[in-house]
C-alpha cells in the first residue's frame, strides 16, 4: 500500500528550496497537518479533536510543540504517514485535518 505514495503539489523527490527544505514549505505558515506537503517538518500547535480521537492523538505524541515530519502522502491524500517521536504513524486525512501545525 505504501509503495504508491507521491509527494504533493507536484513536488518531486529530491527537489529542494533554500536551506535544504522542500520548495513548497520554504516559507513559514500555519496550516493543518493534512495540507503539509511531504518532506516538511512541522511543529504541532494544537489539535481540535475530542473524545477518544483526542486521547489517542495525545497518547501517540501529538502534543503542543512536538516536532512532526510528513514522510509521505498517498496519491489521493489518505493516509498520511508522519514521523513523530522516533516512530512512524499513518493518519487518516480527517484526523490530520484536526491537527494545527506551524511549518518552520
Amino acid at each position: 500500500m505504501f509503495g504508491r505514495f507521491r509527494a504533493r503539489h507536484g513536488q518531486r523527490h529530491g527537489e529542494t528550496g533554500h536551506a535544504g527544505k522542500p520548495a513548497c514549505c520554504a516559507q513559514a505558515a500555519d496550516i493543518t497537518l493534512r495540507h503539509a506537503p511531504a518532506g516538511c517538518r512541522c511543529r504541532v500547535r494544537r489539535h481540535n479533536a475530542c473524545g477518544a480521537v483526542r486521547q489517542r492523538l495525545l497518547d501517540l505524541g501529538f502534543v503542543p510543540d512536538a516536532e512532526v515530519e510528513v514522510v509521505r502522502v498517498a496519491t489521493l491524500g489518505d493516509p498520511i504517514e508522519v514521523r513523530i517521536g522516533g516512530y512512524f504513524v499513518a493518519l487518516r486525512k480527517e484526523e490530520a485535518e484536526r491537527i494545527d501545525v506551524e511549518v518552520a
